[in-house]
């Protein structure tokens, strides 16, 4: 197989393992988790193979991806909170 193929295999199997720990790890549908992936400058690291993002983990790519891009996913609110923490207390 050539190398560029070889590659893009790689890179595909690293996007769906991303994507999937993405949604396990923040109960998001997978729909939302492509879609977060996908519009992040991390997914644009990874397609374009700079500084040899891609050939890390994808669980260190999740953590990475939360650290550098917290825009990206929506803060819980406080009446979310709240209700957690009164269920947590009874």
């Amino acid at each position: 197989m050539d190398d560029m193929i070889l590659e893009q295999v790689y890179q595909e199997n690293l996007e769906e393992r991303l994507i999937a720990y993405l949604a396990e790890k923040d109960n998001l549908s997978l729909e939302t988790a492509m879609n977060t992936y996908y519009h992040s400058r991390l997914a644009q690291k990874i397609n374009q193979g700079t500084e040899g993002i891609q050939y890390l983990d994808h669980k260190v790519l999740v953590e990475i991806l939360h650290e550098t891009e917290p825009e990206l996913f929506p803060e819980k609110t406080p009446a979310i909170d709240l209700a957690v923490s009164e269920i947590a207390n009874q």
